[in-house]
């Protein structure tokens, strides 16, 4: 039987981490957490990073328990019950199904911003329809392509920040150090958590690594090692590139929320830069949209697969092509609803099915390390009980602290997950088919 060759260091693992989380995205929502929080985006960006580091720790102690694919689906369903694993799974579909959706969003506000005769619905349309054709004939990308996408986004995130250093080195008024990015007139808690509940969707794929487990050089070290390291090397970008930006940009007014680092890059740049930046953003975007969508068609083929989901619709592969249609089809088809929402409430309500999945993973450590085991000396109190509850406590503030309308929805989704559990179980008599996500 093949086997996959384990070939990946740690480095190599962190580097795709990093790369998965599409770092100049701190640029793209910087406007909306600007407004949410206003004025204070590192704040958001620092109890952001505090969370998702208790969080990314349970990932870490779980991924050393199961080293294999399936990441919260399988944690919970391993170490607490089938039937919340499944849950756990529906939540994270909310996350895969609605990324591309939230990406192309994005992209399609900063081009709007940039050819304003052209009505911004079409750019989402575009998006969708080119993607969409490339996922359905096939994508094989080199990996120095990929390479090279993602030193163009580096290379523009660290331009950007080196503007806004000069931008501000410029105004004697204006010192290079400051609170203010951070307590802008004093600290409003529930703003500041508005703006994190938002800026955790910087971090989401911040586990995607655990989908190389078979692949990785020692992974039950390598992973857990990697899955903190990306959060923290992600944390401290975003939460570096932000107070660069605000420090350059103080308060939140612009004249579109949706697309103001594209405001801001004319006031520090000029329209050279401008466009540069604009390239930049759109590769990312077009890059992080194409990934998504293929890996939201890969959940779906393996859920119908595997007879979760129904499978002569997802389970089945094109005999031309050899990829998922229906799934990829979907996708687009759910990435339509971007015409209608705009990108703080499509971010806020991805993290929903985040969040809903980070508490559950946190449980997890929980059951599997607490309940599960008999040893109770000191570290384990802190690592498999205090720790996780702390990001539990974490993730479900930031869960309420979403705006309402995306816990309306996201509510709505997980009644459908449960209502769709009963069904697939008959009436929860009998638990539920299991997803084998490493054929995948």
């Amino acid at each position: 039987m093949a086997q996959l060759q384990r070939t990946l260091s740690l480095g190599s693992v962190v580097l795709f981490g990093i790369a998965y989380m599409t770092p100049i995205i701190v640029l793209g929502t910087f406007g909306i957490l600007a407004d949410v929080t206003h004025g204070v985006v590192p704040a958001a960006y620092v109890a952001a990073s505090l969370a998702m580091l208790f969080t990314a720790l349970s990932y870490a102690r779980m991924a050393a328990a199961f080293p294999v694919a399936g990441s919260a689906y399988t944690y919970v369903r391993k170490s607490i019950s089938p039937k919340l694993g499944f849950i756990a799974g529906w939540a994270v579909l909310l996350d895969y199904l609605f990324l591309p959706m939230a990406i192309w969003l994005i992209g399609a506000a900063y081009l709007g911003s940039a050819f304003p005769s052209i009505p911004q619905p079409l750019w989402v349309l575009a998006f969708i329809a080119v993607t969409s054709a490339i996922n359905v004939i096939g994508l094989k990308l080199a990996k120095t392509v990929n390479g090279v996408l993602m030193l163009v986004q580096f290379l523009v995130l660290v331009a950007f920040v080196a503007l806004c250093v000069h931008y501000v080195l410029g105004d004697a008024s204006k010192p290079l150090w400051s609170l203010a990015p951070f307590f802008d007139g004093g600290l409003n808690l529930p703003l500041v958590m508005g703006g994190a509940a938002i800026a955790c969707y910087s971090f989401l794929g911040f586990d995607a690594v655990s989908t190389l487990t078979e692949e990785t050089h020692e992974p039950r070290k390598t992973i857990p090692r990697a899955i903190l390291l990306i959060t923290l090397i992600g944390g401290l970008i975003f939460i570096v590139t932000s107070y660069f930006v605000q420090l350059a940009h103080p308060g939140a007014v612009f004249d579109n929320a949706d697309s103001a680092a594209y405001e801001i890059a004319r006031n520090i740049g000029g329209d050279l830069f401008v466009s540069v930046f604009l390239i930049g953003l759109i590769v990312g975007q077009f890059t992080s949209g194409l990934a998504a969508q293929a890996s939201a068609s890969r959940l779906l083929f393996a859920m119908g697969r595997d007879g979760v989901l129904p499978q002569k619709l997802f389970g089945t592969l094109s005999q031309r092509f050899g990829t998922p249609v229906g799934s990829i089809l979907l996708c687009g088809v759910v990435a339509l609803l971007a015409l209608k929402l705009d990108v703080a409430t499509s971010t806020s309500f991805i993290n929903f099915g985040a969040f809903l999945a980070f508490t559950l993973v946190n449980l997890s450590v929980i059951f599997h390390y607490w309940i599960g085991s008999e040893r109770r000396d000191p570290r384990d109190l802190l690592l498999h009980l205090i720790c996780p509850l702390v990001g539990m406590g974490a993730t479900l503030w930031l869960m309420a602290s979403l705006d309402h309308l995306a816990i309306t929805l996201g509510l709505s989704w997980l009644a459908l997950g449960v209502v769709y559990l009963g069904w697939l179980t008959g009436g929860f008599r009998r638990q539920p088919p299991e997803m084998h996500f490493d054929a995948a």
